[in-house]
């Protein structure tokens, strides 16, 4: 109650007089993102303020509905402010704004609540020990934090039941599908809890705690874990499984939600930030996976193999020869690849980021159902690099093949340099600095992937095929993804089509499939992101001829940000222009027209 109370008080405060409108705009922006790290402290702690360190966030539907009421002041008052007298990146982030709220309260007309509280990639389960990693332990005060968070714990998933007992009444269940995989991960999180991840900050506490109060600390610690938070974890499992679990739904498509088709359309809408419909995503994903797979089946001639494509991608997922033997051999594999393709970014960009990534295992609690990598944003201030996260589990689905093309997207050139370069740029707002779009992300790390040539990678002819197959495997997602959830496909014709079309992996198809069946329409933005930034590289390298400097193009994608593609093909439109000011002699522009806002 704490929380509501305090946003409902941020929703009174006024713009305290700004003089301007650009004084108002950033005063509402501070009083929006003051009101996402209380509502959010999880997110906090990620993003480095550690302010709420001791805090969950409420998950009770009281809390969603004051979110909700807060979205809806926010866009009020923001739309109150005068946007003709904003400029430059004010301008940007004015509608940037706008963007981000009325996308909230488009979704929340649908279902004001979490759709689905916990699933196999991001209930507590996984996302509670994610957290415990990003927290700092450097002093007594800290685990004291930590402490009052696993007290936290019960309340925390009181409300998780609580959602999921609404969406019973409503009927915006999960399918029942994925939904049955979720009980047998958190009987294998509470089993670890004696060794686990939660405990792993008491095994080795920092000196300048003493002896005494260590002891004090790890006991209550242990006490926590095995009086709060076992019997809590225990608690969502079992009413889960007896409960929630029948009450599921035997369909798969969001479009069989209460909101239908047209609630399918907007996360459409919102992941790929265009006007496409979802035929017209199928359409291109048909049309990607045939032009991709001519490009693999010409790699099939260079390496001399003569039977069926089929054929291959059984020869490619069985022989020993693609595969390591020992997790740590792929982990350090990865750390190779990573290093290689730093040593090479100067000569890709211009400007680049000062945080470094890292690289480590996902944890083992759920890897099996997790995908073969993921990145872990780190702090702008560098108290917690960024990670590229290697799922070392079932070695056999996880090929060296793939490798190269998963390494670049997860980290460099890929997310890592996209999202530290994001909260590094001065004088963004922080829900700039740390705003999310995924046909941008995604795209941009799918584009990134695309580098690999350029950058000295696919000189092997698999790895080749290793890139190719991760090309196609994103554009066989616009198939699968529209086809499971507005055309009426079945789970195991979508896991068919991904075991007949890629060369991924089946036990890999399968937890992509269910993925795409938990998030409708996420799998979208990637192809659709890629598609998009080739184009415009290929309008720059058109506009420009042998002025086109590649460096200077790809920091005029990334230094605004994240952006939805229709702001970012205006983006690069202005740099075009201003590329092509500076080439017309006597022209006095400055070089600092490189960033579209300087105009």
């Amino acid at each position: 109650m704490h929380k509501i109370l305090v946003v409902f008080a941020l929703l009174l405060a006024p713009f305290s007089y700004a003089a301007t409108p650009q004084q108002q705009l950033h005063a509402l922006f501070d009083t929006d993102w003051q009101a996402t790290m209380e509502f959010a402290p999880e997110f906090a702690t990620m993003v480095g303020d550690n302010r709420y360190n001791d805090r969950l966030s409420d998950t009770s539907l009281a809390a969603s509905r004051a979110f909700n009421a807060h979205e809806e002041k926010m866009l009020a008052q923001v739309k109150g402010i005068d946007r003709s007298q904003l400029s430059g990146q004010d301008l940007i982030s004015y509608d940037l704004f706008v963007y981000e709220k009325e996308k909230y309260i488009a979704q929340a007309k649908f279902y004001p609540y979490n759709a689905q509280p916990v699933t196999q990639l991001s209930g507590i389960q996984i996302s509670f020990p994610q957290l415990v990693e990003q927290t700092p332990f450097n002093d007594a005060k800290d685990y004291r934090n930590y402490l009052s968070r696993l007290r936290a714990l019960p309340t925390h998933v009181d409300g998780l039941i609580a959602q999921l007992q609404q969406g019973i009444k409503s009927g915006w269940v999960a399918p029942e599908a994925t939904m049955r995989i979720i009980p047998p991960q958190l009987k294998e999180f509470a089993a670890t809890l004696d060794n686990g991840p939660l405990t792993a900050p008491f095994k080795h506490m920092p000196d300048a705690i003493s002896a005494d109060e260590q002891a004090n600390l790890k006991s209550e610690g242990d006490k926590l874990l095995q009086q709060k938070v076992g019997p809590a974890i225990r608690k969502l499992e079992a009413f889960i499984s007896t409960t929630y679990l029948p009450a599921c739904r035997s369909t798969i498509a969001a479009s069989k939600l209460p909101g239908g088709l047209p609630y399918y359309a907007q996360l459409v809408k919102d992941n790929t930030t265009t006007a496409m419909t979802p035929q017209e995503i199928h359409n291109l994903g048909l049309q990607e996976v045939a032009r991709i797979q001519a490009e693999m089946k010409l790699v099939m001639k260079q390496v001399g193999f003569e039977g069926s494509f089929a054929d291959f991608i059984k020869f490619l997922n069985t022989d020993p020869r693609f595969y390591y033997t020992k997790p740590e051999d792929l982990l350090n594999g990865y750390k190779d690849i990573v290093k290689k393709s730093t040593a090479q970014l100067p000569r890709m960009f211009a400007e680049l980021p000062r945080a470094a990534v890292g690289v480590k295992a996902v944890p083992e609690v759920g890897a099996e159902n997790q995908t073969g990598a993921y990145y872990e944003p780190g702090n702008p201030d560098g108290s917690r690099p960024g990670y590229f996260v290697a799922n070392l589990s079932k070695l056999n689905s996880r090929p060296k093949w793939e490798m190269e093309t998963l390494t670049l997207h997860e980290s460099v050139p890929g997310h890592h340099l996209q999202t530290a370069r994001a909260q590094e740029i001065p004088g963004l707002p922080n829900f700039r600095r740390f705003g999310w779009y995924v046909a941008f992300g995604e795209g941009w790390a799918l584009y990134a992937e695309s580098l690999g040539g350029e950058m000295g990678f696919f000189t092997d002819p698999y790895s080749k095929f290793g890139h190719l197959n991760g090309e196609l495997f994103r554009a066989a997602r616009l198939v699968v993804d529209t086809g499971m959830h507005a055309l009426g496909w079945s789970r195991q014709q979508a896991i068919d089509y991904m075991n007949v079309n890629t060369a991924n992996p089946p036990h890999d198809n399968q937890v992509e499939i269910d993925r795409y069946i938990v998030d409708p329409g996420q799998a979208l933005g990637y192809k659709i992101g890629q598609l998009k930034i080739k184009a415009l590289r290929e309008k720059a390298e058109h506009a420009l001829g042998d002025k086109f400097d590649l460096r200077r193009f790809h920091n005029a994608v990334l230094d605004n940000g994240g952006v939805p593609l229709a702001v970012l093909e205006t983006q690069i439109d202005l740099w075009i222009a201003q590329q092509t000011a500076l080439q017309q002699p006597g022209n006095p522009v400055a070089h600092s027209a490189d960033h579209p806002d300087k105009i």
